[in-house]
């Protein structure tokens, strides 16, 4: 599921270092050095343009998950073979100087569809990330929140994700997946995995082995580990009509606040 999504969000600017920033300001009033950036990489990610989309990043681009541009050519190449038709739109939402970066929080979306023998498959996925920028080019990335939807058949199961966005060490919290219709004599199967984010997952899946589920939904209980790092939770719902896929992230630190 990691790389239905999230790769194909890594070209809008998403993770990096997690800091604080100076105040925000008013998206209306950012500089063309933010604004012509992330509307040429919208631009080229619409085009599937590989070479202009690299052409905004640093040649020292920090990604906290691992990937560099190298990796994120071959995860793009990869995601757009799959889906030849994605409509990327990203809006920023807030701006601010940082020493000598510029800093834009926005909020991307991805929405696209899939054939494979005969089955389509619908991607929906939002991304709210900062971006940190110099001299045009875009230098590190932070994803905020993050959360992707993969559905296929006629009738795929109609779900409510409970989750948070952000978490501390150690700390217990809940990811549900609750099917928000009465499923009647049908069976749903389920499954759900929680993985450290990493290179290696954005250009491999990962294999889920469905079970029978007795209520209608995943409960699932999870506590964060012992030092701050990033986490997605994936789970899948399947019925005889249907399947809903949801791939979550979990951002786990060492402070007190939430986003």
């Amino acid at each position: 599921m990691k790389k239905f999504a999230t790769v194909l969000l890594l070209n809008l600017g998403i993770i990096g270092g997690m800091i604080d920033i100076a105040q925000a300001e008013n998206a209306a009033t950012a500089p063309d050095e933010i604004t012509q950036v992330v509307t040429g990489i919208e631009e080229a990610a619409n085009n599937q343009d590989l070479d202009q989309v690299i052409s905004y990043y640093s040649k020292d681009f920090k990604n906290s998950d691992g990937l560099t541009t190298a990796t994120l050519s071959k995860a793009l190449t990869q995601m757009w073979q799959n889906y030849p038709q994605l409509k990327y739109t990203t809006e920023i939402k807030s701006w601010s100087k940082s020493g000598d970066e510029l800093v834009a929080e926005t909020l991307t979306t991805i929405s696209g569809m899939q054939t494979e023998a005969g089955r389509q498959s619908k991607l929906d996925s939002s991304i709210r990330s900062r971006q940190y920028f110099q001299g045009q080019k875009l230098v590190r990335q932070e994803i905020l929140t993050e959360q992707s939807q993969l559905t296929s058949g006629n009738n795929p199961p109609q779900v409510k994700v409970v989750a948070p966005n952000t978490v501390t060490t150690g700390e217990k919290y809940n990811f549900d997946l609750i099917v928000d219709e009465p499923l009647g004599a049908q069976v749903l199967l389920g499954a759900v995995q929680e993985e450290k984010t990493g290179t290696n997952l954005y250009l491999n899946s990962t294999s889920l082995e469905l079970e029978p589920l007795a209520a209608g939904g995943i409960y699932q209980v999870a506590t964060a580990p012992s030092i701050p790092q990033s986490n997605w939770l994936s789970a899948i719902l399947v019925r005889a009509d249907g399947m809903t896929m949801i791939t979550h992230r979990v951002n786990i630190t060492d402070g007190q606040v939430k986003q």
